[in-house]
């Protein structure tokens, strides 16, 4: 019975790239356009960024309060993003170059959901989700086309749990 939670306590977001992502990324890469290790930091950083943005919102809209501390009414929410494959990840080079791919890349969710206060595991649960918005058509990739794949694959994951949240109340 979830009924007596009414605000959410949001941990930030873990976020780890595919096994051998770097690598891959590095050996295929032209030299000019390599991922250094401060362009993988900064694409975890500004994910992590955008999910808590994202899902602050949803469930907030939703009629939950974001908060950050534990108490009797409070669930915590653990995510991690996982498996985080970046097809074509925007980095800076000298120069001018376009990408093009047909899919911005993958990501998997691994969510926990605990009582703030006795640290009892509520839920758990495990997605992963392709980009497919753009129905096999090659399209120029950018760190904006790579942000809106992503946003969009993190408003359907926390659309899932308010709807989640919301039936378990009921």
């Amino acid at each position: 019975d979830l009924g007596q939670y009414e605000r959410i306590q949001l941990v930030p977001a873990m976020v780890a790239f595919k096994k051998n992502w770097a690598k891959d990324q590095r050996r295929s890469s032209a030299q000019r356009l390599k991922v250094t290790d401060r362009d993988i930091e900064n694409i975890k950083t500004k994910l992590a960024n955008e999910f808590d943005t994202v899902f602050r919102k949803v469930l907030e809209e939703g009629g939950y309060k974001v908060v950050e501390e534990a108490a009797d009414d409070v669930l915590l929410v653990r995510p991690a993003i996982i498996n985080l494959d970046v097809n074509a990840p925007d980095t800076p080079s000298p120069g001018r170059s376009y990408t093009f791919t047909r899919s911005a890349g993958e990501m998997t969710l691994y969510i926990e959901i605990y009582d703030s206060v006795t640290g009892d595991l509520i839920a758990k649960a495990l997605d992963r989700r392709i980009d497919n918005s753009r129905a096999g058509l090659y399209t120029w990739t950018t760190s904006v086309t790579n942000r809106a794949a992503a946003d969009r694959i993190l408003k359907g994951w926390a659309d899932i749990l308010l709807e989640a949240l919301d039936e378990a109340k009921q």
